[in-house]
C-alpha cells in the first residue's frame, strides 16, 4: 500500500505542479491583457457563473455595473482563469488528503480547511464579508497546523502546506477585484502563484526519488537556497513593476536599454514608487503613479536583475566544477534567456507573448534551481516510507 500511495503521490504532485505553472503564465497573460478587472464581482462574473454571452444577459451586466461596461474579449480570460484556479485547488486538496492518509486529525484539519473556505466563498457572495474574512482565515489555519503536526517526511508536508497556500491566493485573488487592482495584492498574488507552483515542483521532485546519497553538498544547497531566495526577491520586484505599470517607464526602443530614458541617471522617485498602499477606494488601473516613480521601479528591477544574474552564473560555475554539469547549464541557460526576454519586453514595446513568456521563463528558471536544491538534499523521501511498509 505504501509503495503505491506514493506512486499516486508522484503522479498526482507532478500533474499539480504543470498545471501550477500553466496557472500562472495564464495568470500574467490575463494581467498583462488588461483583463484583471474584466470581472467587476467574484467569484462570479456580472452575477453569472461563467460570463454574459447573449444580448440580453449583456444588457443586464451593463446595467448592473454601468461604471465597468462589459468587455466579452476581456472577461473570458478572466473566468477562464478563475476555473482553472479552482481545478488546481481540486487537485491540491486531493494530494493533501492523500499526504495526511490515515493520519486522522490531520485529515479532519484537511478536510475543515476545504470547508470553511467554501463556505467563505458563499458568504462573500451574499454580502457577509467579515464572516468571510474569518473563515477564510481559519480555512488557512488548519492545513497550516496539520503540516506542523505531520510526522512524515518533507514532501508529504509540502502537498499539505500548499493546500494553506492555495486558499490564500483565493482570498488574494478577491482583495484583486475588490481592492482595484491594489499593487501590493497583485505582486502577492504573483508571489503566491509562484510559491503554489515551487512547493508542489519540489514535492514531485522529491516524491521521484530526485536527491543525493550522502549529505556532502550541504554547502552547495545553501548556495542554491540563497539563489532562489534572491530570485524571490526578484520576482517581487517584476511583480511590482506590472502591477504599477512600469514596464516600460523607462520608453522603449533605441535608448530605453541600458540606459532609461536615453539618461544614465533619469529623474526618479523611490519613495513613491515604492508606497504599499494608498488608502481605500483608489483605482489602479493603468497606475497612479507619475513618470519618476514608475523610473524608479524599473531602475530597482533592473539592478536587481543584475544582482541575480551575476550571483546565479556564478552559482552555475560552481555547479559545474562540483559535478553537477547538466544542473549548472541548465540554471545559465534559463538565466540567460530570461535576461534576453526581459530586454525584448523593454525594447519592443511590451509584446504581449514575450511579455507573457517572461513570466514562464522565471518559473522554469524557479524549477531548474528546485533540481538543483533537491540534488544536493540527501534523499529519503520517497526511500522512507517505500522501504519501511508505513504510512
Amino acid at each position: 500500500m505504501s509503495s503505491r500511495l506514493l506512486k499516486i503521490l508522484r503522479g498526482l504532485s507532478l500533474l499539480a505542479a504543470v498545471f501550477a505553472l500553466g496557472l500562472v503564465m495564464f495568470g500574467a497573460f490575463v494581467r498583462l491583457s488588461n483583463a484583471g478587472l474584466s470581472c467587476p464581482d467574484w467569484p462570479t462574473c456580472y452575477g453569472q457563473v461563467t460570463w454574459p454571452q447573449h444580448a440580453q444577459a449583456v444588457a443586464h451586466a451593463d446595467a448592473a455595473f454601468p461604471d465597468r461596461p462589459y468587455e466579452a474579449h476581456k472577461a473570458w480570460r478572466e473566468q477562464v482563469h478563475r476555473f482553472l484556479a479552482g481545478t488546481l485547488g481540486v487537485l491540491v486538496l486531493g494530494l493533501a488528503l492523500l499526504a495526511t492518509w490515515r493520519k486522522r486529525g490531520a485529515q479532519i484539519a484537511v478536510l475543515g480547511g476545504a470547508v470553511f473556505a467554501a463556505v467563505g466563498v458563499s458568504l462573500y457572495i451574499h454580502g457577509e464579508r467579515e464572516w468571510s474574512s474569518l473563515l477564510g482565515g481559519c480555512a488557512i489555519a488548519l492545513p497550516l497546523l496539520a503540516a506542523m503536526g505531520l510526522r512524515r517526511p518533507g514532501a508529504w508536508k509540502l502537498c499539505v502546506l500548499a493546500l494553506a497556500v492555495i486558499i490564500f491566493q483565493a482570498m488574494l485573488g478577491m482583495w484583486t477585484v475588490t481592492l482595484l487592482l491594489r499593487p501590493v495584492v497583485v505582486m502577492g498574488h504573483l508571489l503566491g502563484g509562484m510559491t503554489t507552483f515551487a512547493l508542489l515542483a519540489y514535492a514531485a521532485l522529491r516524491f521521484a526519488g530526485v536527491g543525493s546519497v550522502d549529505d556532502r553538498m550541504a554547502d552547495l544547497r545553501k548556495l542554491v537556497a540563497i539563489g532562489i531566495v534572491l530570485l524571490f526577491c526578484q520576482i517581487a520586484l517584476g511583480g511590482w513593476t506590472s502591477a504599477n505599470y512600469a514596464a516600460l517607464a523607462c520608453g522603449y526602443g533605441p535608448g530605453s536599454f541600458p540606459q532609461c530614458l536615453g539618461q544614465w541617471m533619469p529623474p526618479t522617485d523611490f519613495h513613491q514608487g515604492f508606497v504599499l498602499s494608498r488608502g481605500i477606494g483608489v483605482n489602479y488601473e493603468g497606475g497612479v503613479l507619475d513618470m519618476a516613480a514608475r523610473s524608479a521601479i524599473q531602475v530597482a528591477h533592473r539592478t536587481g536583475a543584475l544582482v541575480v544574474f551575476c550571483y546565479l552564473l556564478w552559482l552555475s560555475y560552481k555547479l559545474v566544477r562540483r559535478g553537477l554539469r547538466g544542473y549548472g547549464i541548465a540554471i545559465a541557460l534559463a538565466l540567460v534567456g530570461q535576461v534576453l526576454l526581459g530586454i525584448s519586453n523593454v525594447y519592443f514595446g511590451l509584446p504581449l507573448a514575450v511579455a507573457t513568456a517572461h513570466n514562464g521563463v522565471a518559473e522554469l528558471l524557479l524549477f531548474t534551481l528546485l533540481v538543483a536544491l533537491a540534488r544536493t538534499q540527501k534523499r529519503h523521501d520517497a526511500l522512507m516510507f517505500q522501504t519501511s511498509g508505513r504510512y
